[in-house]
C-alpha cells in the first residue's frame, strides 16, 4: 500500500472563510423586567418555531402576569419581513411593542 496520495488528487476541505465581519453580540436595549410590558412572539416558517413560543408565552405569563404578548407570523419563508409585502404590517405591529422574541427550531 503507498504511503502518499496519488498525485492526481487533491482534497478540499468544504469550509472556508466567508465572513468578512467579526462576530459581535446583540446590540439593542433590553427592558430590565418584563412586568407590564408587550411582548411580541414572532413566528417564522420553521417547524418547531411555533411550540417553542407557546412554552415560552405560559411560562412568561406565569412569571408576569400583567404582561401581554402578541403574535406574529413571517409572511415569506426565508424573507426578511422588513423586505416582504408586509412590510407595512410587520413595522406597525413593531411600533405596538416593548421587547421581541423570535424563535428559531427545526
Amino acid at each position: 500500500m503507498p504511503q502518499n496520495p496519488s498525485p492526481g488528487y487533491e482534497t478540499l476541505s468544504p469550509w472556508a472563510e466567508v465572513d468578512p465581519m467579526a462576530p459581535r453580540g446583540l446590540t439593542a436595549e433590553r427592558p430590565a423586567d418584563l412586568a407590564g410590558k408587550t411582548i411580541g412572539l414572532y413566528h417564522i416558517w420553521k417547524r418547531a418555531s411555533k411550540p417553542l413560543l407557546d412554552v415560552l408565552e405560559r411560562e412568561l405569563s406565569r412569571r408576569y402576569p400583567d404582561a401581554t404578548f402578541t403574535w406574529y407570523q413571517e409572511t415569506q419563508m426565508n424573507t426578511p419581513e422588513a423586505e416582504s409585502i408586509n412590510k407595512e404590517r410587520f413595522e406597525a405591529w413593531l411600533k405596538e411593542l416593548d421587547t421581541v422574541v423570535i424563535a428559531y427550531g427545526d
